[in-house]
């Protein structure tokens, strides 16, 4: 049974392997940074709000699970010209809520709309602060053309969404990203769901009893193991 998570109550969420592989396990009302952070420790994610009255977020844990192993990313030819051109300067956590905001904008295939709206911004803005939540950014003449946001935790880090608006900034960031955990020690890119886009990248569907049993192993630090403030 789906768990309605109650307000002002830390309700725990339910083992995902007892649900099918849509992955649909609890609902809420309300996010909540507390929240956010547990689901992600059980290998959870909020996604877009049922149209009920009130309406309430979705949190989900699908069967695969889509996630990309560092050291397995393929960056092609054309994609190593672009990052050794300097065609983007790359920036970490300048501007964590624009990146958001530049992801909720992004048309995506087969979407009506986002599920990045603005309670969702505050919060995840909110986690940033923290020192849990953040943003690979890509930037021509000082604007900000692309970029990707996600948290992390232990030797895990949680995509949540990219966005371009100039060909390939999103990759050159994802690459960026990806030196970034082979430098200082992250293990896993959660991906959450299957794209042709990631999987042309590298990314893979595991099960997802496989990937809550990695979870349980990369997240016993649960402090990220990159120094996200001195990261170059």
């Amino acid at each position: 049974m789906i768990a309605l998570l109650e307000e002002g109550k830390n309700t725990p969420f339910p083992n995902p392997n007892k649900f099918d592989n849509k992955g649909l396990v609890a609902i809420s009302q309300h996010l909540g940074v507390e929240r956010i952070l547990q689901a992600y420790r059980n290998g959870i994610f909020p996604r877009m709000k049922m149209e009920w009255e009130p309406h309430y977020w979705c949190w989900f844990s699908p069967n695969p699970r889509m996630v990309l192993v560092p050291s397995e990313m393929k960056i092609s030819k054309s994609l190593r010209r672009i990052i050794d051109s300097g065609k983007f300067e790359i920036r970490i956590d300048a501007n964590f809520e624009s990146t958001m905001k530049g992801c909720a904008r992004a048309k995506r295939p087969n979407e009506e709309g986002t599920w990045i709206e603005e309670d969702m911004i505050s919060d995840y803005s909110e986690l940033h602060k923290l020192g849990h939540a953040h943003s690979i950014e890509a930037y021509q003449d000082d604007q900000l053309v692309g970029g990707l946001y996600g948290l992390a935790m232990g030797r895990v880090f949680f995509g949540e969404s990219m966005f371009h608006e100039v060909a390939n900034a999103s990759k050159v960031c994802l690459a960026h990203l990806v030196s970034l955990s082979l430098s200082q020690g992250i293990k896993l890119i959660d991906c959450q769901v299957h794209t042709h886009h990631l999987e042309s990248l590298g990314a893979k569907e595991i099960p997802r009893s496989e990937y809550l049993i990695s979870l349980h192993n990369l997240l016993r630090t649960l402090p990220s193991v990159v120094n996200w403030k001195s990261s170059p």
